[in-house]
């Protein structure tokens, strides 16, 4: 049974994330708004009306889970990178580290606050697509679950990054260089079938591809590989972050230099 002392500092330190998020929320929710927005206006109204259908539904339909993935990968990743590494910078997670709570209450509260704005931001973004789109859901309750696994997989890769950032430049580095390509060659604009043989074997080597593959089934009820090899690719990287993040906060790595 987990100790109150540490329900209480859970708790607290959630709240205080979540609390950062939505005090600035014109930096932190309303980008990802006005971004799909104009995704939907582009690619769907303009360019989509020229494709026509992909895998059998309207483009607009097509590309709605993607759009709706990648403002919560994005979010959830951002919340954790920069609120962990402006603890660093500030000095706070000292206080934190010296505090007789165990490491997974502090990595934990972290990557609730990146899950809740994740959730929240796709929520929003869900909303923004019923003005384009009639979407049907066809798996509420999947939708859900890969909503949160999702969150929490990039909140745990968004804590790692701030732990080794040493400046505010680092913090920049992985979502332009890494995650920003994986997200837009993970399928979100685009069926893996139309590519050829040798790019469907490397899209393959893409976790972000599986991600959106399962969610799109979540809404459409149709996706390109079989749900259960997604979902494992998914709780695999969940477990490897997870093993990594808890091993750096308890090893002090990039925290008590």
């Amino acid at each position: 049974m987990i100790r109150k002392e540490y329900m209480i500092a859970l708790q607290t330190i959630t709240y205080k994330e979540v609390r950062r998020f939505l005090r600035i929320w014109v930096q932190t929710l309303l980008p990802s708004i006005i971004t799909t927005t104009l995704y939907f206006l582009i690619f769907g109204t303009l360019i989509g009306s020229r494709i026509g259908q992909m895998k059998g539904y309207p483009y607009m339909d097509f590309i709605v889970p993607g759009l709706i993935l990648m403002a919560v990968i994005s979010n959830a990743y951002s919340n954790v990178v920069s609120s962990f590494y402006g603890s660093k910078f500030q000095h706070n997670i000292e206080e934190m580290l010296v505090a007789p709570m165990p490491s997974w209450v502090i990595l934990l509260g972290y990557l609730s606050g990146g899950v809740m704005r994740g959730l929240i931001v796709g929520v929003l973004v869900t909303l923004v697509s019923l003005f384009f789109t009639d979407l049907k859901i066809a798996h509420p309750v999947m939708m859900v679950v890969v909503f949160l696994l999702t969150g929490v997989l990039f909140s745990a890769a968004g804590f790692i990054n701030a732990v080794y950032a040493r400046s505010f430049d680092d913090i920049s580095i992985v979502p332009t260089f890494v995650l920003t390509p994986l997200i837009y060659l993970g399928g979100v604009f685009y069926s893996i079938d139309l590519l050829p043989v040798f790019w469907q074997k490397v899209s393959l080597l893409n976790p972000v591809f599986y991600m959106i593959d399962v969610f799109r089934y979540s809404i459409l009820g149709q996706s390109d590989l079989p749900l259960v090899g997604g979902f494992s690719v998914i709780l695999v990287f969940i477990v490897c972050l997870l093993t990594l993040s808890l091993r750096l906060l308890n090893k002090g790595i990039g925290l008590k230099n």
